[in-house]
């Protein structure tokens, strides 16, 4: 497309709205916000339509008069909601025919990192082309993450492809082809970089605890080596930024520690865990002693 196409956005929710409000930042006109038709999805979507300057409508009653529908809308929602749209929309498509007046919709994307663009199948057998975009990156309401630099995994139709290397590259991210077999694959790994990594991190604080601190007292004293482990991560990659008794093949503190936590079987799970992991990826010393012991 030579233009920004105008966008309606279905769903209201976290990511519904950062997507709304970078959008229309970035010079997108933002059409409409589709909402569920409850009291609840209406008043979020009313406050974010007030935010881009859009309408709120539902399923039912929308205009759809936008270049591009984009779905923000937990996975279970997007097959039904998706029918239910193409179903309205044929309902228009009979009054514009007459009127001799073009369907507007050409795209539809959804921002599932599990499902493919297939889920958008009843949209695609209307002649609209289809894609998944996903943003690998983290939505929660009171944060407000940049664009800038982040990947979107996409996979679908080569046109509706093209439209989303274009809206990414405006959005300042970064955009890459996914194969559908890989999917699934994907969204494991993008799961273990955020969600799975807050589950490690509420361990921290349980195993803190085995050490009489408070979760509190623990978070802010755990920061500081957190922060540099990721800086040391992301210049010098896993292996140079390893260190500890793993590294050195200490076999007698790491069997401390299994006793110390004999009596917290969820961190102790963890930390045997991770230690194998550490065990197939980095450099260890004592690996046969050390493989040993985490049998136990």
């Amino acid at each position: 497309m030579t233009r920004k196409p105008t966008v309606a956005i279905v769903g209201a929710g976290s990511l519904a709205t950062f997507l709304a409000v970078a959008l229309n930042d970035a010079g997108f006109t933002i059409a409409e916000i589709i909402a569920r038709d409850t009291h609840r999805s209406r008043s979020h979507a009313r406050a974010l339509a007030a935010k881009v300057g859009a309408r709120t409508v539902t399923a039912h009653s929308a205009a759809l008069d936008a270049a591009l529908l984009w779905f923000c809308v937990p996975d279970r929602e997007i097959r039904g909601t998706a029918l239910a749209l193409a179903v309205h929309l044929a309902g228009r498509a009979a009054a514009r025919k007459k009127n001799r007046v073009p369907n507007r919709v050409h795209f539809a994307f959804h921002s599932s990192g599990a499902l493919l663009s297939r889920e958008l199948e009843p949209l695609n057998k209307a002649g609209i082309a289809v894609a998944s975009i996903h943003p690998l990156m983290t939505f929660v309401p009171g944060t407000h993450p940049t664009l800038a630099g982040v990947p979107f995994a996409m996979e679908g139709d080569a046109a509706a492809m093209r439209v989303a290397r274009q809206i990414v590259r405006k959005l300042g991210g970064e955009s890459f082809t996914l194969p559908a077999s890989r999917k699934a694959a994907y969204h494991a790994w993008a799961t273990l970089t955020s969600p799975l990594l807050l589950g490690f991190l509420v361990t921290l604080e349980e195993a803190a605890r085995a050490a009489g601190f408070t979760r509190q007292d623990a978070r802010r004293k755990s920061l500081p080596i957190i922060r540099q482990t990721l800086a040391n991560y992301s210049r010098l990659g896993p292996a140079p930024s390893f260190s500890g008794p793993l590294v050195r093949g200490d076999a007698e503190t790491i069997a401390t520690h299994l006793t110390a936590l004999k009596k917290h079987p969820g961190p102790r799970a963890v930390y045997v865990a991770l230690a194998r992991a550490a065990l197939r990826g980095l450099p260890v010393k004592n690996r046969d002693g050390l493989s040993r012991l985490l049998r136990g």
